[in-house]
Parts: structure tokens; sequence; C-alpha cells
């Protein structure tokens, strides 16, 4: 099941009353929005309005709309200059405790960090709680396709839910769309998310009016020590029925910077001719729970692709 994929069957005006529910969240995200008060704006009963809302958007009205006031906190914190409590009063917060904690479990970085580093992080954590109880190497590849429109940096993890905060179980980033693979996955049933940028924008996209391109998949059923080929995937732009990009992606000079001296090193031990001219195109990025490593491997059934891709 492709979760990005709406179709031409849906009810329009289902998806019209969650296009006013939205809007409506967007506009009093500091406001003690209700179910009640949501219901009302979609013109639902709340117990109907619930169903409707996840069913359209994959989320609860609530997490939704905690998603959205934490990305419009993202926002004021690279854009601004609004200290800490004025932003989490701004975004609907009455405790400045509650919001940081909040933040740091959505975006991966406290808020103070995540505006010193201007909306990056040098490098995204993964989720290693299951590391003590075993030792996961299964793996998920596959190719991810972008429009026509030019797209530069692609994070592609794996998360436990519909919306890419928080930690994932594995991630990797790619230069640009083309084959990926990542391992040490654990099993489980995981959810593909895939975000990226235009070439060349290095801040928080949000702040700057950036419209980025994602796509969602899953449930994927993974299994221990198992290799699992998902379909060719197709990115397209963010939309309003999209739940925000919680989750700090990664600075892309930073990933640039190990780039040149991974190619370096390759080239001082006589490898330079065999080291990859852009990671990403040709090869896919192997991630796995230590995040981006770098490393390119081939992903199984991607060789064709990989070949139209370069």
């Amino acid at each position: 099941m492709i979760l990005g994929n709406r179709g031409g069957d849906m009810d329009k005006a289902v998806e019209q009353a969650v296009y006013r529910v939205i809007r409506s969240m967007r506009e009093s995200l500091g406001e003690p929005l209700t179910i009640d008060d949501l219901a009302r704006t979609a013109m639902f009963s709340k117990f109907h309005f619930s169903r409707i809302f996840q069913r359209v958007t994959g989320l609860s009205p609530g997490k939704f709309l905690s998603a959205m006031r934490l990305q419009e906190a993202k926002k004021l914190l690279v854009s601004t200059s609004l200290n800490v409590i004025d932003i989490s009063h701004r975004v609907g917060y009455n405790s400045v405790g509650t919001f940081s904690t909040r933040f740091t479990s959505s975006v991966g970085v406290p808020p103070t960090t995540f505006r010193r580093h201007g909306g990056f992080v040098p490098q995204i954590a993964v989720d290693n709680q299951c590391d003590a109880a075993s030792s996961p190497s299964a793996t998920v590849s596959g190719f991810i396709s972008a429009p026509d429109t030019p797209l530069g940096h692609t994070f592609i993890g794996l998360f436990p839910q519909q919306i890419p905060e928080g930690r994932p179980v594995s991630c990797t980033v790619l230069e640009r769309p083309g084959p990926y693979l990542l391992d040490k996955v654990p099993g489980g049933s995981w959810f593909l998310l895939v975000h990226a940028l235009p070439p060349g924008v290095v801040d928080e996209p949000s702040a700057r009016g950036v419209r980025p391109y994602v796509l969602r998949h899953g449930p994927v059923e993974v299994r221990d020590d198992g290799e699992t080929a998902l379909p060719e995937l197709v990115l397209r732009p963010l939309r309003l029925l999209d739940p925000p990009v919680l989750l700090a992606l990664q600075d892309i000079r930073s990933t640039a910077r190990r780039i040149v001296e991974a190619r370096a090193r390759a080239q001082g031990h006589g490898f330079g001719p065999t080291a990859p001219a852009d990671p990403g195109v040709g090869k896919p990025e192997r991630g796995g729970r230590g995040g981006h490593r770098g490393a390119a491997s081939r992903a199984p059934g991607n060789a064709a692709r990989a070949a139209r891709a370069a």
C-alpha cells in the first residue's frame, strides 16, 4: 500500500473537510483547539471526523496538530530571534519544559541545538533500543525516482509511525534520488519515509518557503536476517494533507565534507579510479544503525535503474 497515492476515488467532500481543518489548525496554532472544535470546522461528528481525518492523513487530528505546532516552532527557531519561551507560547504550549521535551523527542535535538545548527544536525542518530536483545542484519533496498524537478540530498529512513520524527531504525542520505540500501534493520513493521530538497538548500527549508519532495510507503514487513526489495517509488511535492517532516535532517555540508574525505582516503590507498564519483547515483548509499556512513554497495535488482540514473 503506497500511502501517498490518494487516488481519484477519494470522496472529495471528505478531502475538502480535512483541508478546512488543517487550514484552521495552521491559523490557530497558539489556541487550545479541541477535537470538538476541529469536528465543527469539518462539519462532522467528532467520532466520524477522527476516523476520516486519520484515513486521509495517516495521523489522528491531535497528532497532526502537535506535528504542525512543532514544525512552526522549527521555522521560528531559525528565522526569528524569539527566545524559546516565546516560541513555545506561540505554538500553543503553556509549559516551556513540556515544549522542549516534545521538541527533542520528535526533532531529535533540543530547540537551542536546532537553532545553533541552523535547522540541521551533523549526523542523524538511529534508534538502538533493540541492540541489546539482538544484532539486526536485515536489509531493505529499492530505488527512489524524482519528478522532472531537479532534487538534491535525499533522506531515506525507516520509522515505526507514518511520520518522520524521532529516531529512525535505519537511514541513509543520498546526494540525489536513486538506488539505496538500508542495512542493520531489525525485524518488524516499519514505514519508509523519504524527504528530498532542491540542490543547494543548506538551511531549514520551511523557513525559506522551500517546497520539499516526500513519499511515504508502508507498512514494510521486515524479517530478521531477511532481504526486502521494495518497488520503485516516486517522490512528489509535500502537500497540505501530508504530516510535517519533524526530524532534523542531516547537514548536507557535513555530508559533502565526509564524501570528499572518503574519496581522499580511497585515493590514498590506491582506489581512486574506483571511488564513486557521485554517491547515490549508480550505486546505493548504505545506511544502517549508525546513520549515514557514505559507503557504497549495490542494492539487489537495481543495476538497470542505476545505469539509467548514472
